[in-house]
């Protein structure tokens, strides 16, 4: 299964979003500096919201770069708010419950 995944920075005030197999050992690859740019300056890094997408890396991409491409703090933090339930090429994806406790 992959996942698309949500990390918050307190300190940058930025929010990162990405998708993995496995996004809480990517978390620990974010937060020990594995080479990614964006999120290397800072250290702080939460996972504030986790989405099973499909069985297919294709669809996690696709959604990933969509999400990207909107440029929008706003629909981020729609995102990751526990009610948010998506629309077109988002209807897909089913919250992964325990991130946000």
């Amino acid at each position: 299964m992959y996942y698309l995944y949500f990390l918050f920075s307190i300190q940058a005030d930025r929010f990162y979003v990405g998708h993995s197999h496995d996004p809480w050992r990517r978390l620990q690859q974010h937060l020990t500096n594995n080479g990614d740019k964006y999120t290397a300056s800072f250290k702080d890094w939460q996972l504030v919201a986790v989405f099973e997408v499909s069985h297919s890396r294709g669809d996690a991409d696709k959604i990933e770069k969509f999400i990207k491409r909107q440029k929008s703090r706003t629909l981020i933090q729609k995102m990751i708010e526990p009610g948010f339930t998506g629309s077109g090429i988002l209807a897909q994806l089913v919250r992964v419950p325990h991130v946000r406790d």
